[in-house]
């Protein structure tokens, strides 16, 4: 496979074909198919990122969802982020978000500061 920039989804489409064949053959790392691997997939790596990009969750959907997982209820808030009509008014965009409550959020439920920053 001879390793270069990926252009267009025909390059891609291809190159994804080969990594198969090298997973599916169960190259070594250390190899030199297996170096040459672990190039390919960073090439595919920087055409995904470039033509697929994943956009950065909505800070108040992510709370949303956190607290869903966890099992927290906006009356588990009280006390820690405000008054329970004020938890209420933020999870409900009626109210900012301030750096204080991300910094809450990010500690409670583990969502990066980059996403509640957003």
């Amino acid at each position: 496979m001879k390793l270069k920039p990926l252009k267009t989804e025909q390059e891609y489409d291809i190159m994804m074909e080969w990594i198969d064949e090298q997973f599916d053959r169960k190259t070594l790392p250390d190899s030199p198919d297996g170096e040459t691997l672990q190039v390919a997939l960073l090439l595919i790596k920087s055409f995904e990122d470039k033509n697929y990009p994943i956009p950065i969750p909505d800070p108040i959907e992510a709370i949303r969802l956190k607290m869903e997982e966890k099992g927290y209820r906006n009356k588990d808030f009280v006390g820690k982020v405000g008054s329970k009509s004020y938890v209420s008014a933020v999870l409900n965009r009626h109210k900012p978000l301030t750096l204080e409550m991300a910094k809450f959020f990010h500690k409670e439920l583990g969502i990066p500061a980059g996403v509640l920053l957003s």
